[in-house]
């Protein structure tokens, strides 16, 4: 990830403001923030098949299932992420329509560029979520699910 150097220190109001105006999307990392690179047609189809699937199966419930464009908040981490698919269940989660603080599952789906990061210090972030029960990753390379 490379940091934009124009918007250093960015605090998290401003960050999200920006962000609302922006054309690409951008993650948040205590103040700094990298542009996301886009993502493969294999991306598109696993996360859009895995999205259908976890949406199908909640529907009924009080669990709302999020895909691709929607921000997770890791206050204590001073953090924001734009994981590929999102579950919640907790109604604090309603407040707020560009970003969820208490998601019960995350999933990314692997690539090359972002594989070392999810594992790592990604991975590191979102266990500071009270909340989350599962992060899982999907690698659609070698047909192969981890939690």
């Amino acid at each position: 990830m490379i940091a934009l150097s124009n918007y250093n220190n960015l605090t998290p109001e401003e960050y999200l403001q920006f962000e609302e105006k922006s054309p690409i999307k951008h993650e948040y990392i205590e103040g700094q923030i990298y542009a996301m690179a886009g993502t493969t047609d294999t991306h598109n189809i696993v996360s859009g098949n895995i999205y259908t699937i976890i949406r199908n199966h909640l529907r009924g419930s009080d669990c709302r299932v999020y895909f691709t464009d929607l921000k997770v908040r890791l206050e204590k981490r001073n953090h924001f992420y734009y994981p590929d698919i999102i579950v919640t269940c907790d109604d604090r989660d309603r407040e707020t329509a560009t970003y969820k603080s208490f998601p019960k599952l995350i999933i990314e789906v692997l690539s090359d560029s972002t594989e070392a990061f999810d594992r790592g210090d990604k991975f590191n972030d979102y266990q500071t979520l009270e909340s989350l029960q599962e992060y899982v990753l999907v690698n659609s390379k070698h047909q192969r699910v981890e939690t």
